[in-house]
């Protein structure tokens, strides 16, 4: 399985433009600047696949990457306090819309930032995901811009609040973690 030879296939802006579901799809969900972006490009040996951006907010559309034996599904973050409420609805509707649509979804990666507490958001995407019964796991990133002691203080804490979530702690500098969400990918298809 090559994960360096993904390339961008669509992004859809509403749930009718979504493509057909024809492969497993694993799918990143997370708020807005949590790094998305980041840890694709990361688990792909990429530098910039999926486009990072400086100001939250900018993903508003479902962007599908395929790596020929599946599909990597970069879903818009949510929260950012910046964008029209007419936007935020739009995005809402578009993650409702995908997860609605009868996908071969095979794993969700719900991703956190480490740094802070799950956003309200976080919390409800969680139990969206456990009350449709999908396959998922939380990421925690942003782990390199922690010292140590805080960092497995706030790795305790996840642990604490998902006592039966895997959770992986990735860092998009030092590539810990890839490997783990990489072999996940593989065991979900």
């Amino acid at each position: 399985m090559g994960f360096e030879n993904a390339f961008f296939e669509s992004a859809s802006g509403t749930a009718e433009q979504l493509p057909k579901s024809d492969l497993p799809e694993i799918v990143f969900s997370g708020r807005s600047n949590v790094g998305k972006s980041s840890l694709i490009n990361k688990i792909l040996n990429r530098k910039s696949l999926a486009r990072v951006s400086e100001k939250p907010g900018k993903t508003g559309t479902v962007n599908f990457y395929g790596l020929g034996f599946c599909r990597l599904v970069d879903l818009p973050g949510y929260g950012y306090a910046k964008v029209s409420r007419g936007e935020k609805l739009r995005w809402g509707e578009l993650a409702e819309g995908y997860f609605s649509s009868g996908r071969n979804i095979r794993h969700v990666f719900q991703i956190v930032d480490i740094r802070h507490e799950p956003t309200q958001g976080d919390l409800q995407m969680i139990d969206f995901l456990k009350a449709k019964g999908i396959s998922f796991s939380v990421v925690a990133t942003k782990s390199d811009k922690l010292k140590k002691s805080e960092r497995e203080l706030r790795l305790s804490g996840l642990q604490n609040r998902f006592p039966k979530i895997p959770i992986t702690v990735f860092s998009a500098e030092t590539g810990e973690g890839a490997d783990q969400i990489r072999e996940r990918i593989r065991l979900s298809i």
